[in-house]
């Protein structure tokens, strides 16, 4: 036993000895790595959270939005089926499959300010019928010049007691043919002397915040004959000319004239216009730069809905 106990002794060069003690720097060093691991397993956790937390609201705004529309579904599919629907009466369903899209992929896109005010309407979905809104519609260049404008003035509105402010038209249109605004080009650009997307995004928020309903008057009826798909229909793709109302030949439009109402009689007669680029006849009840859109195609409501939500 006494030799196993000397070897055992003698076999470990640390015994007895003083172990050397770290110094200031490697302790420093040393200190340093563990503060910077935890603060990077910190910034990790808060990372994973904040997904976690963008993962939960999406996940929440989607189940609202699909609660809405179990809710509504049968009702949507009776009334699309009303205006684009087969033999059978029965909804056009490659049609109603891009509506569906369109509606869901506005949803998801929308801010987490506007989802917001979704659910606080939700609360209440006959807000817009009662009586206590006073509402102001106004040219947003003759009020504040621009958009920018329009906010930096809200407290003047507050003060005439506004709670509802109705935007007249302020989308991209030509100079010179523009009606007014109401011949859109462009139907997701703000008319550049007005300011940008954002600028009404936030007067919109500014509004809001303020207790304020925003409307923008959005032209459904026609388009300017500077859109896309005025310009695509000029160049004679069927596609875009089905988007609006094309005739080969005068007969049409002159058996229509015989009972059509005109919108401006002495300033721009007549509800066509003939198309020299196409070689048709197109319909235009306002301007002849105004090309009246046809909705007896599932593809011009559906987009134009996507135009409307965007």
């Amino acid at each position: 036993m006494r030799s196993s106990s000397q070897s055992s002794s003698q076999s470990s060069p640390l015994r007895g000895t003083q172990l050397p003690q770290e110094s200031k720097a490697t302790k420093e060093t040393k200190a340093s790595k563990e503060s910077k691991a935890s603060k990077e397993s910190s910034v990790s956790r808060e990372s994973k959270a904040s997904k976690e937390s963008s993962v939960s609201k999406e996940s929440s705004a989607s189940t609202l939005f699909e609660e809405r529309l179990k809710k509504h579904m049968d009702e949507l599919k009776w009334l699309y089926a009303e205006l684009y629907h087969d033999e059978q009466g029965k909804p056009d369903q490659q049609a109603l499959a891009y509506f569906l899209q369109v509606l869901r992929k506005n949803a998801e896109e929308r801010s987490e300010e506007l989802k917001a005010w979704d659910h606080q309407k939700e609360q209440n979905p006959d807000w817009y019928r009662k009586q206590d809104l006073t509402g102001m519609m106004m040219y947003t260049e003759c009020f504040g010049e621009n958009l920018a404008g329009v906010r930096s003035h809200l407290d003047y509105l507050k003060e005439c007691g506004i709670s509802y402010l109705h935007l007249m038209p302020l989308l991209q249109s030509p100079k010179g043919r523009s009606d007014g605004g109401y011949a859109v080009s462009d139907f997701r650009t703000i008319e550049p002397e007005l300011g940008t997307m954002e600028d009404l995004s936030l007067l919109t928020r500014a509004c809001h915040e303020e207790g304020i309903v925003t409307c923008l008057d959005f032209v459904m009826n026609h388009t300017s004959e500077d859109h896309e798909w005025a310009k695509r229909a000029r160049a004679g793709e069927k596609e875009y000319q089905d988007r609006f109302f094309f005739y080969d030949n005068w007969d049409i439009p002159n058996a229509f004239e015989r009972t059509v109402p005109q919108v401006f009689p002495q300033t721009a007669p007549g509800n066509f216009t003939w198309c020299e680029e196409a070689k048709k006849v197109v319909m235009t009840t306002f301007y002849p730069y105004q090309w009246d859109l046809n909705y007896a195609n599932p593809v011009v409501f559906n987009d134009m809905t996507d135009n409307l939500l965007f």
